[in-house]
């Protein structure tokens, strides 16, 4: 396994650099339409979810653009890289299709169209985890940019295809659907992102997340971002390294990362353990605040730890 000299944007994977670029634009064409079109779909402004994804879908492009670049360049790399940016793209065209269409691209079966699109896009999140997983195992054999920026790397791809695998929990019928399907009052929705109420009710601004019930989106969104968060973590540490001794080992980054990991992660289960108990993330009951101090003060512990160890033994951190 030997590190690979940081790779410039010219050898980055093409395919999810053009998904990313063509999907950008409409960060700000969703932006326009939330101010100029009063539609509401499921509680929400219609355009809402196609910014949220645009916005989301910009970032994951990129970023496995630029890990892409640091493995060999073998098609058993590059086409299942490719496929991600493909499954990126239907998913999204669908997404506003639907939008302009007025109809709800999510769990819709309602119509014959409905169900053929949205069969297409639960095709399309198969294929694009199982994607993931093939690029994420050449991953984890490779060295990025050090072994800080490397663990970062490898803990933030293992929990984002933990985030990626919460969509399945999302597409399974509800008791009541499958209660109205037997009954004949079958509505056309088949899954659910809300626990314990209905879908389109109150919201969180920006994220739509439900303020009365549990929402199986929140833990999706931490796990799946987690392939930013915890890279630039390991970037923003080499960063202050420069100016802060105790941070210019390698070792102390390492377990710092390492550390920020673990709690990432535990972060993402407490976040999918709220939501299954049909609690919003904004009203959390005692139980859930107590695991979340216990969580915090484990990693703030840890954190402090590994910086103690530095600073008594400066060599043991390097």
């Amino acid at each position: 396994m030997h590190e690979r000299t940081t790779p410039g944007p010219g050898t980055w994977h093409r395919p999810l650099l053009l998904v990313a670029a063509v999907t950008a634009p409409f960060v700000a064409i969703s932006l326009a339409g939330l101010a100029l079109d009063g539609r509401v779909l499921v509680g929400a402004p219609i355009w809402g979810k196609p910014f949220k994804f645009a916005v989301s879908i910009v970032l994951y492009a990129v970023t496995w653009s630029w890990l892409v670049a640091y493995l060999p360049h073998r098609r058993l790399v590059r086409w299942p890289a490719t496929v991600i940016a493909a499954a990126l793209a239907v998913e999204y065209a669908i997404i506003v299709a639907q939008v302009i269409r007025g109809r709800q691209s999510h769990f819709n079966v309602a119509t014959p169209l409905d169900g053929i699109l949205w069969g297409v896009m639960g095709t399309s999140i198969t294929v694009l985890w199982l994607a993931n997983i093939v690029v994420a195992l050449f991953l984890i054999r490779r060295e990025i940019g050090g072994r800080t920026l490397t663990w970062a790397v490898r803990s933030g791809a293992a929990i984002s295809l933990f985030g990626i695998g919460m969509a399945f929990l999302m597409t399974r019928p509800t008791e009541a659907q499958r209660a109205a399907m037997r009954e004949g009052g079958f509505g056309g929705i088949i899954g659910r992102h809300s626990v314990g109420v209905l879908d389109g009710g109150p919201i969180m601004p920006v994220t739509g997340w439900s303020t009365t019930g549990g929402d199986l989106r929140v833990a999706h969104f931490v796990g799946i971002h987690a392939l930013q968060a915890l890279p630039l973590l390991a970037l923003l540490l080499a960063a202050t390294a420069r100016w802060t001794t105790l941070l210019r080992g390698e070792r102390v980054r390492r377990r710092l990362v390492l550390v920020a990991a673990a709690g990432y992660a535990a972060f993402t289960g407490l976040t999918l353990w709220q939501a299954l108990r049909g609690q919003p993330l904004t009203r959390p009951d005692g139980l859930t605040l107590v695991v979340a101090g216990v969580l915090a003060a484990l990693v703030l512990a840890a954190a402090a730890a590994v910086l103690a160890t530095a600073r008594r033994d400066p060599e043991e951190a390097r």
